[in-house]
């Protein structure tokens, strides 16, 4: 399969990958492929390859959402390639594949605001669209005009604000699998670039007070239940410093679980799971998940 993949010449392709520098909680696992489509075209081209020969696939970001329970025995898509990065006045046209913090930070030092949320989000554009991702009472959905995408059958579409369904870390992409984020149009207003910064500057220094960056982990594990803060439930059952194996629930911030040293994704999955098992029994609060397990 592999060797009639590269034949394809549709991008680089690697094979028997350490899945340790692809996703953010640092966790070890072979992947049998992993392939980096150099465009559209070839994108297109590698799905049907895939599709037509009943091939397990998953379109990745940065990995900073995602669980890998013991490596990868199907083909990872990274659309790094997909780097478009286009300002015209108010709106900026930014590909899936670009670093949400780096094209934030860059618009920031430009002048633009409305995306200062993002700085510290260790996701791709794609990514953050799926998720809706978020933070400081913002999110993907206040400044997205439109998203293109490839959908299951493999047509281009354009998708409007309205039609992406975007909700608390949800969105339609996330509601309907085999849709693929290719590239995201949002609007932001102009302001200072000098107070654009210290925002984002005050901000990381109370992330880094507050949060256990020091260590790999996917940020925060399960979403804020209505009227309340996951942190705080976790925190009050009595589970920070709770272990197993080499991931640990953060002694800095209740809603991260952070790999402490050489954790695996079962140990992982195993803390998260008594986290949500202990809340539930305490609180009878069904927290949701924001991190997905990859089989």
């Amino acid at each position: 399969m592999i060797e009639q993949l590269k034949n394809l010449n549709i991008g680089e392709v690697l094979e028997n990958v350490d899945l340790k520098k692809y996703n953010t909680y640092r966790i070890s696992g072979n992947a049998a492929c992993i392939v980096f489509p150099n465009n559209l075209f070839n994108l297109i081209e590698l799905l049907e390859f895939l599709k037509n020969n009943n091939i397990k696939y998953k379109v990745i970001g940065k990995g900073s959402n995602l669980i890998f329970n013991d490596g990868y025995d199907g083909v990872l898509i990274k659309l790094d390639k997909f780097d478009k990065f286009i300002i015209q006045g108010n709106e900026i046209t930014i590909g899936a594949g670009c670093s949400l913090i780096k094209v934030s930070n860059q618009l920031a030092r430009l002048g633009y605001t409305g995306f200062e949320f993002a700085t510290g989000i260790p996701g791709s554009v794609g990514g953050a669209i799926f998720m809706n991702a978020g933070a400081y009472k913002s999110d993907m959905g206040y400044i997205v005009k439109s998203v293109t995408v490839l959908t299951p059958d493999l047509k281009v579409k354009e998708l409007t604000n309205y039609d992406l369904d975007f909700h608390y870390r949800t969105s339609f992409i996330q509601k309907n699998p085999g849709y693929i984020c290719l590239e995201a149009t949002i609007i932001l207003k102009k302001g200072n670039s000098e107070e654009i910064l210290q925002l984002i500057d005050d901000r990381k220094k109370r992330r880094l007070e507050s949060q256990p960056l020091e260590y790999p982990s996917a940020g925060s594990v399960f979403r804020n239940p209505e009227g309340d803060f996951a942190g705080r439930l976790i925190e009050e059952s009595g589970l920070k410093g709770k272990q197993i194996g080499g991931a640990m629930v953060s002694n800095k911030h209740a809603n991260f679980v952070i790999n402490y040293g050489g954790a695996t994704g079962k140990e992982i999955k195993e803390l998260i799971t008594l986290i949500k098992d202990t809340v539930k029994d305490k609180y009878n609060i069904d927290l949701k998940c924001e991190q997905e397990f990859v089989e």
